[in-house]
């Protein structure tokens, strides 16, 4: 006998516990307020190229691979329209590898200038040990420079349970790969009880395309892209103009949460926490 008829039920696992894992971006997240360190590298590529760019310009694809990064640099009609006015012709893959290649020397001789934690870092990471979570960790950095990173990290107190980085998945952001890595290296699931945490569009699309909670960091990192104390120097007026501009960003980008930096993550996850008690998710 065949039974054809559909089923009327469809049954869904609810998950009821807490956070199990915080997976955290580098530069602009953890440490480098501002993200300048790839900004500035990204105008010096193309500057030896012939073609300058400005700080906006070589921050719209921040949280990329690096490769990627210089290749979508290149499709800004400013940028393409420059690059054919100095070049007679559009920028070709040979184009990228060459200034990728370039890029990468250049990245690790100053990411030591740039690697002092944000504030709030060891306050954070401290307070989500004690309550039991992991700490992962993701970044659109290649081995070589996240190798830079961790070490001048690990100098100041910070050292995450697990590390991965554009150079270690088949793709990077926006696709959900490193966060996977780091919830398969950490042993963290269900996937609901992960949160992710970075100060890039991208980095914000990369924790929603693993299913987890996504808190976005506006003002620490490539948003506003100042150093702190450029930041500090700015009159409140100025500061709050640039939180009106990135909050609504990120929040229509999917993020869950939006705050300034680090700093004031923890009210975040008391508030994840109570969702998910009361079986919500992401």
């Amino acid at each position: 006998m065949q039974f054809t008829h559909e089923r009327e039920f469809t049954y869904y696992r609810t998950y009821h516990g807490p956070i199990r894992g915080v997976i955290l971006d580098w530069a602009g997240t953890t440490m480098d307020f501002g993200c300048m360190a790839p900004a500035v590298v990204f105008r010096k590529v193309f500057e030896k190229a012939g073609v300058p760019i400005s700080l906006e310009e070589a921050r719209i694809p921040m949280g990329a691979h690096k490769k990627v990064h210089i290749g979508l640099i290149c499709e800004i009609p400013s940028v393409r329209r420059r690059w054919v006015e100095t070049h007679g012709v559009e920028s070709s893959e040979e184009d990228v590898d060459g200034m990728f290649a370039d890029f990468v020397p250049m990245q690790e001789a100053c990411l030591s200038e740039y690697s002092q934690l944000i504030p709030g870092t060891l306050e954070v990471i401290a307070e989500c040990r004690k309550r039991g979570y992991k700490i992962g960790s993701t970044s659109g950095y290649l081995p070589g420079m996240l190798a830079i990173n961790q070490a001048d990290a690990e100098k100041q107190g910070y050292v995450p349970d697990a590390t991965f980085g554009a150079g270690d998945v088949p793709r990077g952001r926006p696709f959900p790969h490193m966060v996977l890595r780091n919830m398969i290296e950490l042993d963290l699931s269900p996937v609901q009880s992960v949160v992710k945490v970075d100060d890039t569009l991208t980095g914000i699309e990369e924790g929603l395309n693993a299913g987890c909670w996504a808190i976005g960091l506006a003002i620490s990192g490539n948003e506003v892209g100042v150093q702190l104390d450029e930041w500090d120097g700015f009159s409140d007026e100025v500061k709050q103009k640039h939180r009106d501009r990135i909050y609504p960003t990120m929040y229509q980008r999917g993020a869950h949460y939006v705050v300034d930096s680090i700093a004031e993550l923890i009210p975040c996850l008391d508030d994840i926490e109570a969702r998910m008690k009361r079986g919500e998710k992401p």
